[in-house]
């Protein structure tokens, strides 16, 4: 905030000194009033302004590739610099290009080993890339930095499951829980559900999922996750309305909504599962299972 206000402070300083060569106040003084603009970033990128400042009047502005130029430029005069690669990857984070992302997080690392947000992204790409051992190495190493929280020994008790070292898998868990809070009590709940299921302890994960929604009673993914055990144990309309519950709280998911028009399509509802299935394939147009499902009830329309 500081940055923030010198930054104005000094943006009012040199557009009254151009204003002043020029004769002409007005038009910057009013567009100071309503906010900074591009021309004033750009005038006063050339006086005095540090990337980062300049960076954050950018990215406010919504030009987040503009924002990347500048940290570029900035590399240019200050090679591996950690603060301007950190920001480029979370630019790039930000724009959903993981793999950008990751190469400019790696820089950092070059640069600065012990960078925490770094490490944590290194082991989570690695997760998702399947490679859980190469993930379990740089959680590790995060536990070895002092970094002591619910978040990392959750991720130490996924990474340990998918590498098949369930002895420490629930221990991890039990760590986890003891240090989470009520912001992420429900979302160890559920990965701990997952690994339930992942064994095959289907009541195991029903209490998971359960005490999940004890603890943020609008979680979207266990109700959803609550639903499909219902499913799979025959009650239609408790998991409907698990599932018409998982769409309401969770609108960013497909799976409820999807779930919901294949059992719809089970008990021979074609309207509520054709409506389903369209809000599903808004959320994620390339879902096979969807696109499949909704071929499946055009046929079922065709022959009435």
């Amino acid at each position: 905030m500081l940055l923030q206000v010198e930054f104005v402070q000094r943006c009012r300083e040199a557009v009254s000194f151009s204003s002043a060569a020029t004769g002409d106040g007005r038009h910057y003084h009013a567009s100071l009033q309503g906010g900074i603009s591009v021309q004033h970033a750009q005038l006063c990128s050339k006086l005095f302004c540090p990337p980062h400042v300049l960076v954050y009047v950018y990215v406010r502005l919504d030009q987040p590739l503009t924002s990347i130029d500048v940290y570029k430029k900035g590399l240019g005069t200050f090679p591996e610099d950690t603060h301007l690669n950190t920001g480029i990857a979370r630019i790039y984070e930000g724009l959903g290009d993981l793999s950008n992302a990751v190469k400019f997080y790696r820089d950092v690392l070059h640069g600065d080993n012990t960078h925490v947000e770094a490490i944590a992204c290194q082991g989570t790409n690695h997760f998702y890339s399947d490679q859980p051992e190469i993930a379990l190495r740089y959680y590790r190493r995060l536990l070895q930095m002092g970094v002591y929280n619910a978040e990392l020994y959750n991720n130490l008790a996924l990474c340990c499951f998918y590498a098949q070292q369930y002895d420490m898998t629930l221990t991890c868990f039990e760590r986890a829980l003891s240090l989470a809070t009520d912001e992420n009590m429900a979302d160890i709940w559920v990965n701990v559900g997952h690994v339930a299921l992942g064994m095959g302890d289907s009541n195991l994960a029903f209490q998971c999922f359960r005490l999940a929604l004890a603890a943020t009673n609008d979680h979207a993914e266990a109700y959803n996750n609550l639903g499909v055990l219902e499913m799979n144990k025959g009650h239609i309309e408790q998991a409907r309305s698990y599932f018409q519950s998982s769409a309401e709280f969770g609108p960013h998911l497909f799976e409820p909504l999807y779930n919901l028009a294949a059992l719809s399509e089970q008990v021979g509802d074609l309207r509520s599962s054709f409506d389903a299935v369209q809000r599903s394939l808004k959320i994620f147009p390339d879902h096979s299972g969807s696109n499949q499902l909704l071929k499946k009830i055009q046929q079922h329309f065709s022959m009435m």
